[in-house]
């Protein structure tokens, strides 16, 4: 795993041990990048854009948007076995100025309505697959306005994954990369 453009292409990207995690594979995150960058459906950038990882993990999408000029990167991250792993990556990356990490549960940060100090640009969701409560997540990030006018949401999901989002997202894409899919809306 690694960061694969940007100032920091080619560093390496620490993994957890455990199986727990599952790291956004590069060729899916090569495809994420390719598709902000060129598609005419949206208009996003990751150039000076303010994001949102919820469910981090080792930081892969934050860190890859870092690397790639985004100005700053908030980090949703609970579990306790991959927290050390997603600072250390951080840091690694000198990314510690531009970016925070909220230790706390997606759900239960929304849920608690948590005022964010800042409207995102973009906004990352990456569950783990068996969750089937996203879109809770996703009326409660369009009900807060967390998100920016132009902004947008991706939500990576399994490939197979039947789950209708919820009709207050405006889904402008949906694209299936080997066993994931990513569906993109604002």
């Amino acid at each position: 795993m690694r960061i694969i453009g940007g100032k920091n292409k080619g560093k390496k990207i620490n993994l957890p041990i455990d199986k727990n995690t599952r790291p956004l594979r590069d060729l899916v995150k090569e495809s994420i990048f390719n598709l902000i960058e060129h598609s005419n459906k949206f208009n996003a950038s990751i150039l000076n854009s303010v994001v949102l990882d919820l469910f981090s993990g080792t930081g892969s999408f934050g860190l890859e948007c870092f690397s790639r000029g985004a100005k700053f990167i908030t980090f949703v991250e609970n579990y306790p076995n991959i927290l050390n792993i997603l600072k250390k990556n951080i840091s690694q990356m000198n990314a510690s100025s531009s970016s925070e990490i909220i230790e706390n549960n997606c759900f239960e940060l929304m849920k608690n309505n948590k005022k964010f100090s800042k409207r995102f640009d973009i906004i990352f969701i990456d569950p783990p697959y068996r969750d089937k409560n996203i879109n809770i997540l996703i009326d409660q990030i369009i009900d807060q306005k967390i998100l920016k006018k132009n902004g947008i949401v991706l939500i990576h999901r399994h490939k197979k994954d039947d789950i209708k989002i919820t009709s207050k997202l405006n889904i402008l894409d949906t694209r299936k990369y080997g066993i994931s899919k990513i569906i993109i809306g604002n």
